[in-house]
């Protein structure tokens, strides 16, 4: 969706209450990239303006691009080496792994295809704001929570995505990964489900509320209100079916 290629996407109304991770976190994460493909560098220029890229002069660490001509040098932050992509007007001629030391060719490579593991990061920079989060939302020593300190120790627990806010400054929502332009039809009784959706996880958080291990998230962090919807739902052209 967030790359255009689609046409129509058919999203439930209780899924697109789900409040989700940044773009950026996805667009940094997520190349398909093949050799003798065309590539499309406004495309991916705008997907590593999104992902917040560094441009260089020499690429040595992750989320860095360089482009030279017919060159690009680009760390994606999901990989342990970076490549540099040789590519003319007829596509990407070839890929190639190289040494950021002394920035020659490792070996070649028929194509990119990188995804995040998870919709959330777990590695060092993740784990720490994770934690420093847990402590301003949560009371108690975090230390003595068994989920907490799963986390912390890079360990996915069962549940983990329901405290996906916790691992980033600002969480996103469908509307945030439409392009711009996309109109949105909404399909018999939305408000309706909608209400049924917020009834239901209302009641589920009153009885989860009284467990303190693991501690809950308010719902309004993980899901999108009403109120919220139907204001991003005015960003876009509309069909009542």
């Amino acid at each position: 969706i967030q790359r255009g290629e689609f046409d129509v996407a058919v999203v439930p109304a209780s899924t697109a209450l789900v409040r989700l991770c940044p773009p950026a976190y996805i667009a940094g994460h997520t190349f398909f990239l093949k050799q003798g493909e065309r590539l499309d560098l406004d495309k991916l220029k705008a997907q590593l303006a999104t992902a917040g890229y560094h441009h260089v002069t020499q690429v040595v660490a992750p989320g860095e691009v360089c482009f030279r001509g017919g060159l690009i040098d680009l760390f994606p932050t999901a990989s342990q080496l970076p490549y540099r992509i040789d590519h003319d007007e007829d596509g990407i001629d070839a890929i190639k792994s190289f040494d950021v030391d002394t920035q020659r060719r490792v070996y070649a490579v028929n194509e990119i295809r990188l995804l995040p593991a998870r919709e959330f990061p777990l590695d060092e920079g993740g784990r720490t704001a994770f934690r420093s989060r847990w402590r301003e939302t949560f009371e108690g020593d975090p230390s003595k929570k068994r989920f907490y300190r799963d986390v912390s120790n890079g360990v996915p627990a069962a549940g983990v995505e329901y405290y996906l806010p916790l691992f980033f400054e600002s969480t996103a929502t469908i509307f945030d990964y439409l392009p711009r332009g996309s109109t949105v039809g909404l399909h018999g009784d939305v408000s309706g489900a909608i209400q049924d959706f917020w009834r239901d996880t209302a009641l589920r958080h009153k009885m989860q509320a009284g467990d303190p291990d693991p501690p809950v998230l308010p719902p309004a962090q993980l899901f999108v209100s009403a109120e919220e919807f139907y204001t991003r739902v005015k960003d876009h052209p509309r069909i009542d079916f």
